[in-house]
């Protein structure tokens, strides 16, 4: 009777990591033999990596990346210009937690989208706050919002993630209202949150792209000269007909 009260006071108070272990302890006659500190240290371990593997789980369903890609997936080399050492850098998510940014470019189908779903599914890791958007649709939604009065809202949202991935840069054109909401973005997270951008676009055509020369250079001075550059070469992985692996996504 006594342990059944307990367990209904450790799942009362949402220690159900160590509900779960000590019905597991009290079915297994060797953890009988353990010392109290001894089990009290497995049950707070079980614990630990309960409320981790939930809050996990939670940074997840909120970045909804695209892929479900991780760091242990890629495959580091010059044959699609992804350099070791960089990735370790990254890996860290130092420069999440410094506000900092990181450009990824590329031809198509070369892994752009894969490794910044990778770098965000780290960031969950460590704990951080993601938030993965295309950016043609991120416009649509931004279009709306100031239609219906929930812009400063909206925009107020993204400012307080930890890393904003925006995929597929520049592959429309932008209106004038475009470049003055994505300034806005941009100026929220300039060296407090970090921003990950891929684009097919090489930065070099950016400014052009743009458009308006004073915008240009307010948008790329708060994300481009400080960034972390990733270029990734090589012919696109959809042409290769034989089903990859995670691996080869990048390889």
């Amino acid at each position: 009777m006594l342990l059944q009260q307990t367990l209904t006071a450790l799942k009362h108070l949402k220690l159900t990591g160590m509900a779960q272990a000590l019905e597991e302890q009290m079915a297994q006659p060797t953890t009988q033999t353990l010392g109290f500190e001894e089990r009290l240290g497995l049950l707070l371990d079980r614990e630990l990596l309960s409320r981790d593997t939930r809050r996990l789980t939670r940074l997840l369903q909120l970045a909804r990346l695209k892929h479900n890609a991780t760091l242990e997936d890629l495959a580091t080399g010059t044959a699609r210009g992804l350099d070791r050492v960089l990735v370790g850098r990254l890996a860290s998510c130092d420069w999440i937690r410094h506000g900092q940014a990181v450009i990824v470019t590329g031809a198509t189908g070369t892994g752009k989208t894969w490794l910044a779903c990778a770098l965000g599914h780290q960031a969950c890791r460590s704990g951080l706050t993601v938030r993965y958007l295309r950016v043609p649709r991120l416009f649509d939604e931004l279009r709306i919002s100031h239609g219906d009065g929930s812009f400063p809202r909206r925009l107020s949202q993204l400012a307080k993630i930890d890393l904003l991935i925006l995929d597929d840069w520049g592959l429309k054109p932008l209106t004038a209202p475009d470049r003055n909401d994505l300034l806005e973005i941009l100026d929220d997270r300039a060296g407090v949150r970090a921003t990950l951008l891929t684009s097919q676009m090489p930065v070099a055509h950016w400014h052009e792209y743009l458009g308006d020369p004073q915008l240009a250079d307010a948008i790329l001075d708060r994300i481009v000269h400080s960034a972390h550059k990733v270029e990734l070469k090589g012919e696109s992985m959809r042409k290769v007909r034989a089903p990859l692996t995670a691996r080869d996504q990048i390889a």
